[in-house]
């Protein structure tokens, strides 16, 4: 983002690609992008084209911004693509942001519960397992069975540490795997709620390359073989595949949508309209933005939702972990007196 932005501002001023590469270059702290602007200077010394010469540092340049370059090199309006590519990753980087704001409170509301459990059960329960001993048959089922995991953790924990780890290692072996990735793939298409929002925020990311790009003159098929590296789900990238095989079958990429379950049908109806009257890069581009508007109203709305939730659970939690002390202790009491 900052390559493009300073890039595009230079650009914008008359300086010419070369001189604008080599006044990046001095002026980046950053020794790495320094020797990547350096590379792309060098070869643009060498008569290439900048597209090509990004498309040599594929780590730092994705494929859509490499296509779109490269249309803007071939149509002479190199500063006005890297401006809509410069909005286009600030969209994807907020909106990135505000999911990972409102998963991250949770998932440490769930850290935090897991700790403090395993805390009470290691610690806390020990301390009252002789004196629950006396009255063992009269005891709660919660205690009985809160009191067992405690012998198991307090006996076992180098076994069941090493097991925790062997089966998280093996998880994410089998994840990497082409049949684990598929299984993960259509489980996060498939979850309730969230399937619902993964699948938008895929189609937003695919919709916005794909509208910036036609609205810029690259060739559809290009577009799509580009689009494979913005969405990360084999699912997706397999209905891309088929609508290519649609495009290159003369079918039109309307046909390609049609035929995909997961696609919204309001996504279906206003490709099949972009493509009969001819803008299909502009409806491309307004569906994004509509569902990213939507997106972000629904992060909202679970954010809020989540924070009653998990205190809730938490509540339930913290409840019948005191409840199994104290009914004990209450019948320990009776018994005494």
């Amino acid at each position: 983002m900052i390559f493009t932005e300073r890039l595009s501002l230079l650009l914008q001023t008359g300086v010419s690609l070369l001189e604008a590469l080599v006044v990046m270059q001095q002026q980046t702290d950053q020794q790495a992008l320094a020797d990547v602007i350096g590379s792309l200077a060098e070869s643009i010394k060498e008569g290439k084209n900048f597209s090509t010469a990004l498309a040599g540092h594929p780590k730092m340049f994705s494929a859509p911004y490499v296509s779109l370059v490269g249309a803007a090199e071939a149509g002479g309006f190199l500063p006005e693509v890297l401006d809509q590519l410069l909005r286009m990753d600030e969209k994807s980087l907020q909106l990135r942001s505000n999911m990972v704001s409102t998963l991250s409170y949770p998932a440490f509301l769930i850290v935090f519960s897991i700790l403090v459990v395993v805390f009470v059960l290691v610690v806390i329960f020990p301390k009252f397992e002789d004196l629950f001993s006396s009255i063992r048959n009269q005891l709660p089922p919660t205690t009985i069975i809160l009191m067992a995991a405690s012998t198991l953790i307090r006996g076992h924990w180098p076994i069941l540490l090493g097991g925790l780890v062997l089966a998280v290692w093996t998880l994410s072996l089998w994840l990497k795997s082409t049949v684990g990735r598929v299984v993960l793939d259509r489980v996060m298409i498939s979850t309730p709620v969230l399937g619902d929002l993964y699948i938008k925020t895929s189609l937003v990311r695919m919709l916005g390359v794909l509208g910036l790009s036609l609205s810029n003159g690259v060739p559809v098929t290009v577009a799509l073989k580009a689009c494979q590296g913005v969405v990360e789900n084999s699912l997706f990238s397999g209905f891309i595949d088929s609508v290519r095989t649609h495009v290159n079958e003369g079918r039109g990429i309307a046909a390609g949508f049609q035929n995909t379950p997961f696609i919204p049908p309001m996504v279906r109806q206003m490709i099949s309209t972009g493509e009969q009257t001819g803008k299909l890069g502009f409806v491309m581009s307004r569906i994004a933005e509509f569902y990213e508007r939507d997106i972000n109203k629904r992060i909202i709305v679970i954010s809020k939702a989540i924070e009653p939730i998990m205190l809730l659970v938490m509540g339930v939690v913290v409840g019948v972990i005191v409840a199994s002390l104290i009914l004990p202790i209450f019948k320990l009491s009776r018994a005494v007196g």
